[in-house]
């Protein structure tokens, strides 16, 4: 099991990990995700979705505005900003669990954490080459747990890829404890999927040998990890992105036991089953 970590916020809200799993649903209110772009960007429909999402076992709801799918084109903060934050404030006001955003954008990050967000959720790991130090400086104002993703440029690595993602999060940590945030606040991701600098090999790889990151240089940390209906399961499998809800299971199920502490999944109902099961397995005399 991951790191014991407890964060009580600002309205009352807590999350504990490291005694279950913890199962995060995701909202995307992007037109152009790469799974389900499109389905929740009215507000009555990302309401009725998380709603859904928690009925149906989620422990927090993360909610992005902008895709990271392959290819993906950067939009600017503001418009980020100004497509998030409608939904984020109607969300925040009905959802009975943390709420996080998903943004490597420090702007984007800073209006969320002023609205009351719990989390933040960096797929750059602090490390955006547009905006050095920036994401860090909002983590150590704001307070707020943020998930710090590996990623790169390009798929090749040089080196055994576990020992370069393992320095990626050193330099993740080094630039937290530059800026004041809390080694407890940071949450690692290793970044699966062939946006994230993986190739599905790579990312097959890295789940089979994804314990070898939950320690960094003596220290434990959560880890979080995000593998729903990635391509890596198309590519084993010969699936569409539709249909790739049962080897998602599978691979938070493999996720779990390797400890994983959060899984970020689409599919909650069926999922948070999955690791329920798990848990009760691994912790059974």
């Amino acid at each position: 099991m991951t790191a014991i970590r407890k964060y009580v916020f600002h309205d009352g809200k807590e999350l504990e990990l490291g005694k279950r799993t913890l199962v995060m649903g995701v909202l995307n209110v992007t037109p152009d995700s790469f799974s389900d772009g499109g389905k929740w960007n009215t507000h009555d429909k990302a309401l009725r979705h998380m709603e859904e999402m928690v009925k149906d076992g989620a422990d927090i709801i993360d909610i992005g505005a902008e895709s990271s799918r392959l290819g993906f084109k950067t939009m600017p903060a503001q418009q980020e900003i100004e497509r998030l934050m409608p939904f984020l404030e109607a969300v925040l006001k009905e959802c009975p669990v943390p709420v996080s955003v998903d943004t490597f954008k420090a702007e984007t990050a800073r209006e969320a954490a002023k609205a009351g967000c719990h989390m933040l959720n960096d797929i750059w790991g602090l490390q955006y080459k547009e905006e050095s130090g920036k994401m860090a400086e909002v983590a150590a104002e704001s307070g707020l747990p943020i998930v710090v993703m590996h990623n790169q440029e390009g798929k090749a690595y040089e080196r055994d890829i576990i020992e370069t993602m393992k320095d990626f999060f050193r330099r993740t940590i080094a630039i937290a404890d530059h800026a004041g945030v809390p080694r407890n606040n940071l949450i690692l991701d290793p970044g699966i999927g062939i946006g994230f600098g993986k190739t599905p090999e790579g990312d097959l790889t890295v789940l089979r040998r994804q314990q070898e990151l939950l320690t960094i240089d003596g220290v434990e940390y959560p880890l979080l990890l995000g593998t729903s209906r990635k391509s890596f399961i198309g590519a084993a499998l010969g699936l569409p992105v539709d249909e790739r809800m049962e080897a998602t299971g599978a691979t938070c199920v493999v996720g779990i036991m390797k400890g994983a502490g959060i899984v970020r999944i689409h599919d909650v109902k069926p999922i948070a089953r999955m690791c329920r099961m798990t848990d009760a397995i691994l912790q059974a005399d």
